[in-house]
């Protein structure tokens, strides 16, 4: 089954989903290029952060989710959004200077088979720069698995997209192997959410999304309920806030000439 994205329950915690961009971003050492393109680049609100930095530079969004770039094009920014998937984009486009990808390989299957490709996208002496959750151990998708492998879901969740990733030093190898000079490093933030059940505000819109919409009507309910108290304890509020540990990885390649 084919998920959607929903831009607005997406950008629910948007300044705590856009830090890890603008951290990844300050270790990219581009000076002027021509071309930049933000791979994933969802709905388009960290893509201009590209343009405000290289202002002279040709700014592209891409994006597999229609209602994703949809949402980017409402806003005048000048950069140039196009729905395609990365996969097939690796395989097609020109030389870029410097080319991004912010929480988004993870929804890739054997994503470390496309870092060739990728590095090879790129100019002489130009970046690529990528960052991954890494968190995939954490009560928040823990639960989410566990659940899901319940009989009664079983047959309607075993298929659904499920993200993943490595540890730094594989990522660090693979892109050292491929002769670039290479920057790997992890963060675990503690993300301090309010609201009711957030938690589970942050999952439905990423990782959790999939198995959310393969679930019927008449599970679905009962599903997210069920999902919601298990956050609830594995997450406890404390002075109406809870803490929600978030491990990431970041990788920065130069590819050198």
């Amino acid at each position: 089954m084919t998920h959607t994205w929903d831009p607005d329950r997406y950008l629910t915690y948007a300044d705590e989903r856009g830090r890890p961009f603008v951290e990844l971003l300050a270790r990219v050492g581009a000076i002027a290029p021509e071309t930049v393109v933000d791979l994933g680049c969802g709905p388009g609100n960290l893509t201009s952060l590209l343009g405000e930095r290289w202002p002279e530079a040709h700014v592209t969004g891409i994006d597999s989710s229609r209602e994703m770039i949809e949402r980017a094009r409402v806003a005048d920014s000048g950069i140039a959004f196009e729905v395609a998937d990365l996969r097939t984009w690796v395989t097609t486009a020109g030389q870029v200077d410097v080319l991004v990808s912010n929480a988004t390989l993870q929804w890739v299957p054997d994503h470390l088979d496309l870092l060739p490709g990728l590095v090879s996208r790129v100019s002489d002496g130009g970046w690529l720069a990528f960052q991954v959750p890494a968190n995939f151990a954490e009560p928040s998708h823990v639960i989410r698995t566990e659940l899901a492998a319940e009989a009664r879901y079983a047959e309607h969740t075993r298929d659904v997209a499920v993200p993943s990733s490595h540890d730094p030093a594989v990522y660090l190898e693979a892109l050292a192997s491929l002769g670039c000079e290479v920057d790997v490093w992890e963060t675990t933030y503690l993300h301090v959410l309010t609201g009711p059940d957030p938690v589970f505000t942050w999952v439905s819109g990423t990782g959790a999304r999939p198995t959310l919409q393969a679930l019927p009507g008449d599970l679905r309910g009962a599903f997210e309920e069920e999902f919601r108290q298990r956050l609830r304890a594995a997450y406890p509020e404390r002075g109406g806030r809870v803490v929600l540990p978030f491990r990431r990885i970041f990788a920065v390649a130069r590819v050198t000439p």
